[in-house]
């Protein structure tokens, strides 16, 4: 009976020691003339609001050049491994593709095709994939791209890109395909 007297005390005086502890933390307490706590009012101190304000803000948005400023959309270029190694992307981040139009001097033409899921994607079945960019434009400032929120819970909003030329042979061998996840912005406290 008395160990289990004891243990409630010092659970008791743990507890209470803790929440003093942590009130008396807090930036908005002063001490007063004769010991005893006074507050900042002005900032909404009480002994019960003895949590952080957060200042909470988050990441800026990102202008991503997909492949990187030297490998622009490009058929032989290895796409998946340049977005893993270059993670995490962010909702609200723009992915940039640039890829010069046909000419003489270059003939093979690029695209830009978002599938509708992993297993089109897996196939470069380009049936079930939209074309969201065409053979011109990735000229210039290139075609941009924003990562949305896009589909409804608990689906999770992977976007699956490729270049869809030659009849899916770009994305099947060539390398131009990859996928985003992207996430939701760290805050900063």
């Amino acid at each position: 009976m008395a160990v289990k007297f004891a243990a409630v005390a010092l659970f008791l005086v743990l507890t209470i020691t803790s929440i003093l502890g942590i009130a008396m933390a807090n930036k908005n307490c002063t001490t007063g003339g004769g010991g005893a706590p006074t507050w900042n009012h002005t900032s909404g101190g009480r002994v019960w609001d003895f949590w952080p304000k957060l200042n909470a803000t988050t990441h800026s948005s990102k202008t991503i050049t997909v492949g990187g400023l030297e490998n622009n959309w490009r058929y032989g270029f290895n796409y998946s491994d340049w977005a893993n190694n270059h993670g995490p992307f962010y909702f609200n981040d723009t992915l940039v593709f640039k890829y010069d139009a046909p000419n003489e001097t270059q003939p093979f033409q690029h695209s830009v095709y978002l599938f509708k899921d992993l297993r089109s994607y897996q196939n470069c079945d380009l049936k079930r994939a939209t074309k969201i960019a065409d053979v011109k434009d990735g000229e210039g400032e290139g075609f941009k791209f924003v990562l949305t929120w896009k589909m409804k819970w608990p689906q999770q909003p992977w976007y699956y890109f490729a270049c869809g030329e030659h009849d899916g042979a770009h994305c099947n061998d060539g390398g131009m395909k990859f996928a985003v996840l992207p996430i939701s912005h760290p805050l900063i406290f």
